[in-house]
């Protein structure tokens, strides 16, 4: 028998390009270096309010370096990240409540859906520069990661219920009780101790405390490292 797992928490939302890209380096590395990965929908927007932090983008310089930084790191970690051409409107007036509601809906009821639907949402926003604040789009992207369609229909019918806006609610909360002021955010759980780490360019980090190998963005096939 092997040793336990160790718990790491990624605290996420579809509307951050940045936790996409935390979020697929560390479903690849669940297994390789043997830890529970547990998924947590959070509001970015309640983590920038409680912070007082701002969007980068709001800064004409940091917008411009974003663009450019997100078009590299998407071919490093082999994510096909598209910046939205209607940006601002994309995530000052849209937002991703509904979207951030939907999965934690899937949390609460279907957990072992919510990696493949929070990577269709990711794909639709920032792939293919689609809308995910319309109940359709959020029911297209349920349908696409192999939801059915009446399962997707019940949990979008939920996405208004006290009991998912409490657990988004806390959930949102308890990453700011982690320290977080923006997405996403990474807590590892070892040998009784927690470890917040703050963006997606931590993982070696992450590798050291957890005292495993970093081998990059895509770790090679269990084959390739025999």
């Amino acid at each position: 028998m092997g040793p336990l797992p160790r718990t790491l928490e990624l605290f996420y939302d579809v509307l951050s390009p940045y936790s996409w890209l935390g979020f697929e380096v560390l479903c690849r590395y669940q297994h390789v270096w043997n830890v529970d990965l547990q998924l947590r929908p959070t509001l970015i927007a309640g983590i920038m309010k409680d912070s007082g932090n701002k969007p980068p983008a709001l800064l004409p310089r940091k917008a411009q370096y974003m663009t450019q930084d997100l078009r590299s790191l998407g071919q490093h970690f082999q994510v096909p990240i598209q910046f939205p051409k209607d940006f601002f409107s994309v995530i000052l007036e849209k937002g991703s409540l509904s979207a951030m509601r939907f999965l934690t809906a899937v949390h609460l009821e279907c957990p072992e859906m919510l990696e493949k639907v929070s990577r269709e949402l990711w794909m639709r926003v920032w792939s293919r520069d689609e809308d995910i604040s319309e109940s359709q789009s959020i029911l297209a992207a349920a349908e696409k990661a192999g939801m059915p369609a009446e399962q997707a229909q019940r949990f979008l019918e939920k996405i208004s219920s006290p009991k998912v806006k409490n657990q988004l609610k806390e959930t949102t909360e308890t990453a700011c009780k982690y320290g977080a002021f923006g997405l996403p955010v990474t807590v590892a759980h070892v040998d009784g101790q927690s470890h917040m780490l703050f963006g997606s360019d931590r993982m070696e980090l992450l590798a050291h405390l957890l005292g495993e190998k970093w081998m990059g963005p895509v770790p090679p096939a269990p084959s390739a490292r025999l």
